[in-house]
Parts: C-alpha cells; sequence; structure tokens
C-alpha cells in the first residue's frame, strides 16, 4: 500500500471517509459487543492515539466498547503475523472469538452473537468465512466439503479452491498443542502464520466453513482502495 502507509497504517485508510478499521469496531458495537483487542504494530501510535481505551457510543441504545491493545511494535519492534498475535493476544481473548484482518472492506458483514454462541458449542476450533478467488490470488487456499468442512487440498486435487477472507470464529484450544507450539502470550514474539496450524486441524476435520454472503475487498493496494472510493 505504499506510499499511502508510509505515513498512515492500512487499518486507518478510508473508505468513503471512514477508517476500515472504524467500519469494523462500528460493526462489533451495533453487535452489542463490549470489548475488543486490537492488535498493532505499523505506526501503532497512530491507532491508538486515534481509538484511545473506549469506542463511545453511536446512540442511546448502544454500550461503549472498551478497546484492548496487542502492541507487537512496542513490545517486539515488528508484527508478529496473524497466528502469532492471536497468540500474543490470548490472556485477553474468551474461549471462543471473532478474529478479522484489518484492511479488508465488509459493508454489511454482522459479527453475530449468535453465531459465535452456536459455534462455540460445536467440536470445530475453527469457522472460516471464504470468498470466491479474486484476480491477487487465483489458486485459493482452502476447499469446502458437501458436509461444511474445510479442506486443505493438494494441488493435484481437482476440486475448487477457495479464498479466506480473513474473517473467522476461533477457539483458544487451537493455538495450544498439538496445533500450536507458541507458549501462550507469545512472550518471545515468535512470528507465525495461521494457515499451517489451520492445516493440522483440517486434517482432524474441526475446521468448518463457508461462504461469504457479503461484499467483500481485500484492500491491499492503492488502486483497490481508490476504485472503492469511486463507487
Amino acid at each position: 500500500m505504499r506510499p499511502l502507509t508510509d505515513t498512515t497504517p492500512k487499518p486507518l485508510l478510508s473508505v468513503k471517509g471512514l477508517p476500515l478499521l472504524s467500519a469494523h469496531l462500528n460493526a462489533f458495537q451495533l453487535a452489542g459487543y463490549t470489548d475488543v483487542v486490537i492488535n498493532t504494530a505499523w505506526l501503532e501510535d497512530k491507532i491508538t492515539d486515534h481509538y484511545g481505551p473506549t469506542l463511545t457510543p453511536r446512540a442511546p441504545l448502544y454500550q461503549p466498547v472498551q478497546i484492548h491493545y496487542s502492541r507487537e511494535g512496542k513490545d517486539f519492534g515488528h508484527a508478529l503475523e496473524t497466528a502469532g498475535g492471536i497468540v500474543r493476544a490470548l490472556p485477553l481473548l474468551d474461549n471462543a472469538f471473532w478474529a478479522i484482518a484489518g484492511d479488508i472492506y465488509i459493508p454489511g458483514f454482522i459479527f453475530s452473537y449468535q453465531v459465535l454462541e452456536q459455534f462455540a458449542t460445536t467440536p470445530h476450533l475453527a469457522h472460516l468465512f471464504l470468498v470466491p478467488n479474486p484476480a491477487h490470488n487465483p489458486g485459493g487456499d482452502f476447499g469446502l466439503d458437501d458436509n461444511g468442512h474445510a479442506l486443505d487440498l493438494p494441488l493435484t486435487d481437482s476440486r475448487p479452491r477457495f479464498t479466506y477472507s480473513s474473517i473467522g470464529l476461533f477457539k483458544k484450544t487451537l493455538f495450544h498443542p498439538p496445533f500450536c507450539s507458541i507458549e501462550p502470550g507469545n512472550p518471545v514474539g515468535s512470528k507465525a502464520s495461521l494457515a499451517p496450524i489451520l492445516r493440522k486441524a483440517m486434517d482432524l476435520k474441526l475446521v468448518s466453513a463457508e461462504m461469504l454472503k457479503s461484499p467483500w475487498t481485500d484492500v491491499g493496494t492503492p488502486e483497490r482502495l481508490a476504485e472503492l472510493n469511486s463507487i
């Protein structure tokens, strides 16, 4: 996203005047959540200064949202990648939780409490929202069977693969052995990607998935951001 991100962290880039991260926070507040965790690294002071400790109510019926920060930049000098960042934040999280990237645009997506509570009662350790493959990821990431299980398909498998939207439901158990070897709280700041952990759980049929029904854009280039703002 350079040169835009030379001075602005990606989650604070705006679509129609609203920062990407603000859209996520507003959606969580609308759904009734009262606590969120934000992982920060690049230009993180701009994020913490922008939001502070509390997202104030947008209307009388809404509750304030307490914002907890996992400051990877301050603590380690670099981002910990998706799994490393989640493990770092585990002490701040409930046993089942939503996780979403700060650089995607998903107007209309609802972070349903009911969906979270239903997921918590299942044997699955993760539930992924998949999208048709965008131009920048034509090969996709994971398959999806008729029973709603995400699949780690070998390259020789002809079944369709889809792209992980960076929206998912997870349980803390996924980030413990045998799936993840990083110590809870990630005290040494180990970097770790999410995909290898998910693949281990997929082999045991412990990852469910569904196709995302709402609009979705991975805002990964200035051109994609400009396109969203031109619509």
